[in-house]
């Protein structure tokens, strides 16, 4: 495998894998296979953020995996689901180009990994306003959200998720099969 890759040459190794990676550091990182939970979750945050955006009627687009969300010249992250806002992407990109909101779907392999590495290089993009990071264990979503010059974090497990910009709320119940 190779070591340090630039983004070009990481977006061309890439594409001849059968696997997914992210890069970290200039360095490709396999993403682990995905459990059926974790897929189901995924989609559901998926349908979920769409339906907010319609009813909102706000200027984005919900994007499921497989996009990128590239966070300096040396990091890209390929987050559970975006919500890039402005003008529709074109069909042949990669990267979302404003991704206001980023969602990661833990999985047992990333339950501690995701939240402290990705954090700060998250907010370090400028649109970034929001990260959630979405349990597949138990009915619980951790909202990081940007306030001024600061990272503001809570726990919601029940009732709305305001996500303003963009001025849509999705509900928790709305992610987890079988909740009311």
């Amino acid at each position: 495998m190779p070591q340090r890759l630039t983004r070009a040459e990481f977006r061309r190794w890439a594409e001849q894998q059968p696997d997914r990676y992210e890069r970290i550091g200039g360095e490709p990182v396999a993403m682990s296979p995905e459990r059926i939970q974790h897929v189901r979750v995924k989609a559901r945050v998926w349908a979920a953020l769409d339906r907010a955006i319609a009813t909102a009627g706000a200027d984005c687009e919900a994007l499921s995996d497989g996009v990128t969300v590239e966070i300096d010249e040396d990091t890209d992250y390929e987050p559970d689901a975006v919500v890039n806002c402005g003008p529709p992407a074109s069909p042949d990109a990669t990267a979302a180009a404003n991704p206001v909101v980023v969602v990661e779907v833990l999985s047992p392999g990333t339950q501690s990994i995701n939240p402290s590495d990705k954090l700060s290089g998250y907010f370090r993009v400028a649109a970034v306003q929001h990260y959630l990071i979405v349990s597949t264990r138990k009915r619980e979503v951790v909202h990081h959200r940007r306030d001024g010059n600061q990272i503001v974090s809570r726990i919601v497990n029940i009732g709305p998720i305001a996500l303003d910009p963009p001025g849509i709320t999705v509900d928790i119940a709305d992610l987890y099969p079988g909740s009311t």
